[in-house]
């Protein structure tokens, strides 16, 4: 999904702002100690690997690619850590939209609950058309899944949400994504159209893995 559409955005984007977020996974299946070779020493947490994935529960791409995302991330526990960050295009036309998406994300990622209900959201908003963009429909929404109402709520208007949601236009324009779903890790990062596809992403993830 491009997100340069309006004059607005290439004004923001040639401004010259300079560049500037863990998903749980099973254990692996344990191996047959009479044939299993020997086993490399897992990484150390301090070398686990960064991606940081931009997003929006608004796009058709990122519902695509949530599925294979957080299979990637369940194959890569050892070895690289995800980081979801909520895109907010300053002056878009969905501005509005997404800094209540945004909000919404940062409320679940504050309960704890992200990892259990990303895909939910995606489907409520992209196949169930529900407008999540109130804190009452929001919190009508986070009861159907089983969060309790005043907990989302209190999350909601916490401070740090306030902080996260209003940070997030200034993350978009400072890593300079023009694109969602964007996946960057380290200095290199992958996109739908960079990696020829949706499908095609989590294998040009890998390769940007095995860089230093």
């Amino acid at each position: 999904m491009k997100l340069l559409r309006t004059a607005t955005a290439l004004a923001v984007l040639t401004a010259g702002l300079a560049p500037a977020t863990a998903t749980a996974a099973a254990p692996d299946a344990p191996r047959d100690p009479v044939h299993a070779g020997p086993q490399a020493p897992r990484p150390r947490a301090a070398e686990r690997r960064e991606a940081v994935e931009f997003f929006w529960y608004g796009c058709r791409h990122c519902a695509q690619f949530e599925p294979a995302l957080e299979r990637w991330a369940a194959e890569h526990r050892d070895g690289a850590v995800l980081r979801r960050v909520p895109a907010v295009w300053p002056g878009g036309p969905d501005e509005q939209v997404q800094r209540a998406h945004a909000r919404l994300y940062y409320t679940l990622e504050r309960l704890g609950a992200v990892d259990r209900l990303q895909q939910a959201v995606f489907r409520a908003v992209r196949e169930e058309h529900r407008d999540l963009t109130t804190e009452d429909r929001a919190a009508a929404w986070a009861l159907t899944q089983g969060l309790d109402p005043a907990a989302f709520r209190a999350a909601y208007r916490s401070a740090d949400v306030d902080r996260l949601t209003d940070d997030a236009p200034d993350r978009l324009v400072r890593d300079r994504i023009t694109e969602l779903p964007t996946v960057v890790v380290g200095d290199e990062r992958t996109s739908p159209s960079t990696a020829d596809g949706v499908e095609r992403m989590p294998a040009a993830m890998d390769g940007m893995l095995t860089h230093p």
